[in-house]
């Protein structure tokens, strides 16, 4: 390796270096304070809130009920019933205490998670379902107005028996009109003077 190739090695990484403090030493932007020396650590929320609302449900059913009155059925015969050397938990059931404990104590937190992101969708489904109220309340007051201005324009046009009863009325009056011409004007044999027969 050559002088020239450490040079820029070390130019390189000089560049970097100062690069690397100029990003952390921005203004616009916040500070990450590290606290400790332990690694950090990324969790996938939404992975692990799925697995709590699981174990949640879970929980909630006739099937874990039955495992855990069973698993607890097994600890209490076998250290009661069994030999005192192959025993496991002979102080009382202590041991059973601080696994029930323990078990308790990792359920209602997980529990509690499962209920938050259930009343996140709640919100969620509220906030869509009044958005389609609004939408659904506009539509229908679009629609009144719609159907408010076809009655005004209606009673403003003619209608079918409208029209028939004004014909009737025309041809009656036609018909009176007729009559009375008829009437008055003497038809050709009444026009014909008595002289010309003879």
């Amino acid at each position: 390796m050559t002088d020239v190739d450490t040079g820029r090695k070390r130019r390189g990484g000089r560049s970097r270096a100062t690069h690397e403090r100029r990003e952390r030493d921005r203004i616009d932007q916040p500070q990450e304070i590290r606290r400790g020396f332990m690694p950090k650590f990324q969790l996938d929320g939404d992975r692990f809130g799925v697995l709590s609302e699981q174990f949640a449900r879970f929980m909630g059913t006739a099937t874990f009920l039955i495992w855990m009155s069973v698993f607890v059925i097994i600890w209490l015969a076998w250290n009661w019933l069994a030999p005192v050397s192959v025993r496991f938990d002979p102080y009382s059931f202590t041991f059973l205490t601080l696994v029930l404990s323990l078990q308790a104590s990792y359920a209602a937190p997980l529990i509690l998670l499962a209920q938050n992101r259930q009343d996140d969708r709640d919100r969620v489904a509220l906030e869509q379902d009044r958005n389609q109220n609004a939408r659904s309340l506009a539509d229908t007051e679009f629609l009144t107005r719609e159907v408010a201005s076809l009655r005004v324009a209606m009673r403003e046009t003619a209608t079918r028996d409208f029209v028939r009863s004004e014909l009737r009325s025309l041809l009656e009056e036609m018909e009176e009109r007729g009559h009375l011409r008829s009437a008055d004007d003497p038809g050709p044999s009444a026009s014909a003077s008595p002289t010309g027969k003879g």
